[in-house]
């Protein structure tokens, strides 16, 4: 027995809202689906959880609650039904005849001036719309309600234009069903077949497959006879395993999970299963995956976790969540207290969003140093995967640096195979050393046959070997480690006797050497004016002639190649020329200055000098040509 249909308006600015909802705001129309049932398994956690506390439902039988999806092809209707805990007339009215709640008129005023639908949509993911999406698709919608622990249901129904009807009826379950009249297909305008099984598989298998409650549709299958048989099948796995204690959960469907998100067909190399509770809650399942993916340095590479609402699939790649450098790590975190409409930018403004973001950054540097700790051999074959991109974390995350730095592995002259942290560095450091020695390079030969190794390596420093573009920007923007700093041992002055105080013998000799080269420096100085800024003699070569050094401060030629390389132009930076005094190139060169410093050919083997150096150290001549003729005539001459 039904009472009289009882019709109401809309709000007036619900129904701004709603026209907004329908024919602007989502581009994605399949959401519709994602939303009535997310709404219907939260009718049934209300329900399971009001029969446990409230006595007058404790006779409710709770023991297969569920969602259904019904089609109907020749009424053209879909409809998502649940036995949850239902909406009186009151809630009805509340809930869906009235969007509007404080700060409705201020964010219609905001879509209103925003130039575009995705900043409509940014905006209006900020007050949530759920059960009216369900209009995108729908010409007409009818929702049948009824209260657990009353006696009467109610009736609604709208086309969502200016008003909806309301009426009471008898005889109906527990629970909520809605029924969309579904509009025609229309590709153009980004309607599907709502009324396919597969495209419904597809859209619950997407976004509601983890919902906890069993989501079940009618099939009709058709056997080899011809005969049509009826079947209920569930198309969600609600097999959520980051909602799972982590003892209940086995490795295999731990590393079956990683490979479904990820593609990869190799297990993970770590897998990392939190939970948080507090004021803000959530669960998280993260994998460091075992092998880097071709695109890690793509600029198109997506990055970032999948990211879900009580299990309510929201969106891939959730940026957000997970900073740049640590784009490859996989998996999946699943917020309690967001709203299903949420947009990309509110999470980037969101305050707890980004406190989620740090403790799960602390928690995949935490595992990794954990790794490098309890299994070396795991984490070396880890760091030669996904080191380059951790380093980039050195310039990004200040506030994460010395984690970040506890994690660097880098090749040294300690050991031609083997890497070192730069914990083991300084573990190894001599006796009154400051610095930790390091050198840039292209490659680990062109590295290790610099003139610069040449004193380090006589004297027994240990020497860190960089060759990855992104430790030419580190290296500059870290200050130190464990109380060291970090000094290249192609810049700045480096006397590695300075720690002999008081060596008379040595101060002597090097106060002779400063006077035997008083009229060479100068004038190298100035017949290479153009190249360099000045010329001194140097205590970091032992058998070469020369090497070219920068000041503590200057770009490398590798990071200016770098910029230049990406379009941008840095001013030219003159750099230092360095001379053994005890080269036989060199004191010949000083005997004949002291002889003959107007003789002509001594400009052309300072340019020599000057070319050999800069093609030690892998950079380019500026005239290749003149220098090949400068070599050959010398060398014609020696003959």
């Amino acid at each position: 027995m039904s009472s009289s249909v009882e019709t109401l308006e809309f709000q007036a600015e619900t129904r701004q809202l709603l026209r907004l909802v329908i024919h602007s705001i989502y581009s994605n129309k399949d959401i519709f689906l994602r939303e009535l049932i997310s709404n219907a398994s939260d009718a049934l956690d209300k329900l399971r959880l009001e029969s446990l506390t409230d006595s007058s439902l404790a006779e409710i039988d709770t023991t297969d609650l569920h969602i259904s999806l019904e089609v109907d092809k020749d009424a053209r209707t879909l409809t998502v039904r649940d036995s949850g805990i239902g909406m009186s007339r009151d809630d009805l009215v509340e809930l869906i005849g009235t969007i509007a709640k404080s700060g409705t008129a201020s964010l219609l005023e905001k879509i209103k001036e925003s130039k575009d639908a995705a900043t409509a949509e940014n905006l209006i993911g900020q007050f949530g719309v759920g059960f009216y999406s369900a209009f995108m698709v729908a010409d007409k919608v009818t929702l049948h309600t009824r209260r657990a622990g009353t006696d009467s249901g109610t009736r609604w129904e709208s086309d969502g234009e200016g008003a909806y009807t309301v009426q009471a009826v008898d005889d109906l379950p527990v629970g909520t069903s809605v029924t969309l009249h579904l509009k025609p297909a229309d590709s153009e305008d980004g309607l599907a077949d709502y009324l396919s099984e597969s495209k419904i598989r597809q859209i619950v298998k997407q976004y509601s497959d983890f919902i906890r409650w069993p989501i079940r549709m009618a099939t009709e299958r058709t056997d080899a006879e011809g005969e049509t048989t009826r079947e209920v099948d569930t198309l969600n796995s609600m097999k959520a395993l980051w909602a799972r204690p982590r003892t209940e959960v086995t490795e295999d469907e731990y590393n079956e999970f990683y490979q479904q998100i990820s593609h990869d067909w190799l297990a993970p190399a770590e897998t990392i299963h939190m939970r948080a509770e507090g004021t803000f809650e959530y669960e998280a399942l993260l994998f460091i995956p075992s092998q880097a993916p071709f695109d890690l340095f793509s600029r198109e590479t997506k990055r970032g976790v999948q990211l879900y609402v009580k299990r309510v699939f929201i969106m891939d790649d959730c940026e957000a969540l997970m900073p740049d450098y640590l784009r490859f790590v996989k998996g999946v975190v699943d917020a309690h207290d967001l709203s299903l409409n949420v947009s990309r930018e509110i999470l980037q403004h969101d305050r707890q969003i980004r406190g989620v973001r740090r403790r799960l950054v602390k928690k995949v540097l935490g595992a990794l140093k954990t790794m490098q700790t309890k299994d070396a051999e795991r984490y070396g074959k880890v760091w030669a995967q996904f080191g380059r991109a951790l380093k980039e974390g050195l310039v990004e995350d200040t506030d994460n640096s010395e984690a970040l730095l506890e994690l660097v592995s880098a090749a040294s002259t300690h050991d031609p195979e083997q890497t070192t942290t730069l914990r083991e560095y300084v573990e190894r450091m001599k006796d009154g050393q400051e610095a930790i020695y390091y050198l840039t390079g292209e490659s680990r030969a062109m590295v290790e046959n610099s003139p610069h190794m040449e004193a380090f390596a006589a004297k027994g420093y240990e020497v860190l070997i960089l060759t990855d573009p992104v430790d030419e920007v580190w290296v500059d923007r870290v200050p130190g480690f464990d109380g060291h700093r970090l000094q290249s041992i192609a810049k700045g002055q480096v006397d590695l006797d300075a720690s002999a105080d008081g060596d008379q013998e040595a101060d002597a000799e090097k106060a002779q050497r400063e006077q035997d080269f008083a009229a060479l420096l100068p004038w190298l100085t100035s017949t290479l004016s153009e190249q360099v800024k000045q010329v001194r003699l140097s205590s970091r070569l032992t058998t070469s002639a020369a090497c070219i050094v920068g000041e503590a401060h200057d770009v490398t030629p590798t990071l200016e190649k770098m910029y230049r390389a990406m379009g941008q132009q840095l001013p030219t930076v003159k750099r230092i020329l360095e001379l053994n005094p005890t080269h036989p190139l060199i004191t010949a060169l000083r005997t004949a200055h002291d002889a003959n410093a107007a003789d002509p050919a001594l400009a052309e083997i300072a340019e020599l000098v000057y070319g050999s150096a800069l093609l030690a150290e892998g950079g380019d001549l500026p005239d290749p040509a003149r220098f090949t003729r400068l070599l050959t005539e010398r060398l014609t001459r020696a003959l």
